[in-house]
């Protein structure tokens, strides 16, 4: 609850006066009072505006407002009764008043609930007794026990023959990169509808990347794109030393498609699965198609290590020489001796003891995120404006995060709105991933479109993720639904 004096106003208080004050208090909303402090009614921006609109001067008085009873709950009643009348009548704050019917407090629903976040860690039963393990056996250090059987343990849930534990996704690409022998003056494709971490590590190695479009099948790696940059850069004797092909949000691209037009032109791929464990394509797991995949573990992902990645590949002789550059590449001798340059990359056995018991409930963390997804889309399915991300036909998506476009022919409500709408009562949303090619680093490289439009920035000026952790409350996430709901109406 917050405390009321800052938000008080009075029937001679003008419309600048009540717009200065609503500035300053941070609240979006004042509560007018007599000349005896009892409450006459609340007062929004909206009421102002209507007054000025109605010809009113920003030095006319809040008395040129109708008389309205306003909500109010007693000083007996909890913030549990607060919530419940603000979701009733879609409102975020509520005067508390005493017996006199004079303000004493104000409940704000960002103060109530805790911050809805986009999506956080879901700690599970059995991490405590992996990480146990390994302080009962004092493996606290890089590698261990841990990170031996996790990387065995990935392999087996995902049937690839080999996995390396490091400390990010984005060191996993940057040792693929590594392994392909990429250097400078290569060229290597990317989807441009990601996180900079896709692309960055191609900067590590002095590469220059070429950014593809996106498909609206899919929302990713477009295969008509890919496959005009593939004839162009065939054509010039130049083609790619690799593909960074990513599954965004937890939908696998198109791998037939894109599998084809590599293969056809020799070019390796890697598999930017970092947000895709647990979805499959035609029955098989991402990030297994290519010459590598990679997982990442951070924060925020499905599952998590707190920090952490994973490189896999069939070609065992890879996986090794990815453990040896990981490790600082130290030679095989009875002292410290480096032919090469190496990399600290490797995963704590500790950390790796947390991924071993998250990895024990991924299919349960799969299951809820899409049962998340489910409960937006079915609340929200009357909304026309709002088109959910697909999940391509033979794919099975893990709904790491629920995302939607907005169609402007159907609603005059942006991502921008909808996202600082939720953020004042506390929620967090996101706009989707700004492309590549929009990237300041990447203004100057070469952009390979879908067809005569960009799908990837269509995508990214339309749309916006949802929270959607596995471990979210849905009455937490009816909080949301309704917010949205609010908006469009």
């Amino acid at each position: 609850m917050n405390n009321v004096e800052s938000v008080i106003v009075y029937s001679q208080t003008t419309l600048k006066e009540a717009l200065q004050t609503l500035d300053s208090s941070g609240v979006a909303i004042l509560l007018l009072v007599d000349q005896t402090g009892v409450l006459q009614r609340t007062v929004t921006d909206g009421d102002i505006r209507r007054l000025i609109l109605a010809g009113f001067s920003l030095e006319a008085c809040l008395q040129e407002l109708d008389s309205k009873t306003p909500l109010t709950i007693s000083l007996d009643e909890s913030s549990e009764d607060a919530l419940l009348i603000m979701d009733e009548n879609l409102i975020d704050h509520i005067p508390v008043v005493d017996e006199h019917f004079r303000p004493v407090k104000l409940f704000l629903r960002r103060n109530i609930h805790p911050k809805i976040l986009l999506s956080v860690p879901h700690m599970g039963d059995t991490e405590e007794r992996y990480v146990k393990e390994a302080f009962d056996t004092n493996w606290i250090a890089p590698l261990g026990p841990n990170v031996d059987a996790f990387e065995k343990e990935i392999s087996e849930y995902v049937s690839c023959g080999h996995a390396a534990a490091l400390s990010s996704g984005t060191a996993a690409i940057h040792l693929a990169l590594r392994l392909l022998d990429v250097g400078p003056g290569d060229i290597v494709f990317c989807s441009s509808f990601t996180f900079i971490a896709s692309a960055n590590p191609i900067l590590y190695q002095g590469a220059s990347p070429v950014f593809i479009d996106s498909e609206p099948s899919s929302w990713n790696m477009s295969p008509m794109a890919l496959e005009r940059a593939l004839e162009d850069f065939s054509t010039a004797g130049s083609l790619p030393k690799a593909i960074i092909v990513v599954h965004l949000y937890g939908q696998s691209a198109d791998m037939d498609a894109i599998m084809s037009l590599c293969d056809r032109y020799g070019v390796p791929v890697i598999e930017d699965a970092a947000e895709s464990l647990g979805a499959t394509f035609k029955g098989k797991a991402t990030g297994t198609f290519g010459k590598f995949g990679i997982f990442s573990f951070n924060g925020n992902k499905i599952i998590t290590t707190s920090g952490g990645g994973m490189l896999i590949s069939d070609d065992e002789e890879m996986i090794r020489k990815a453990r040896f550059l990981s490790t600082q590449a130290r030679d095989d001798a009875p002292y410290y001796e480096h032919s090469q340059v190496g990399y600290n990359y490797r995963m704590s056995n500790v950390l790796a003891g947390i991924g071993r018991g998250q990895l024990e409930v991924l299919d349960a963390r799969v299951e809820a995120r899409r049962s998340i997804f489910s409960l937006y889309l079915e609340s929200l399915s009357d909304i026309k404006a709002i088109q959910w991300m697909p999940e391509l036909k033979g794919t099975f998506s893990n709904r790491w995060l629920t995302t939607f476009t907005i169609d402007p022919q159907c609603a005059d409500v942006t991502p921008s709105q909808i996202i600082a709408s939720l953020a004042e009562i506390n929620i967090e949303a996101r706009h989707l991933w700004r492309p590549m090619h929009k990237q300041p680093l990447f203004k100057d490289v070469t952009y390979y479109r879908h067809a005569n439009v960009s799908v990837c920035d269509d995508l990214f000026e339309r749309g916006l993720c949802l929270p959607s952790a596995s471990n979210m409350d849905p009455s937490l996430q009816n909080v949301v639904i309704q917010r949205i709901r609010k908006m469009f109406q």
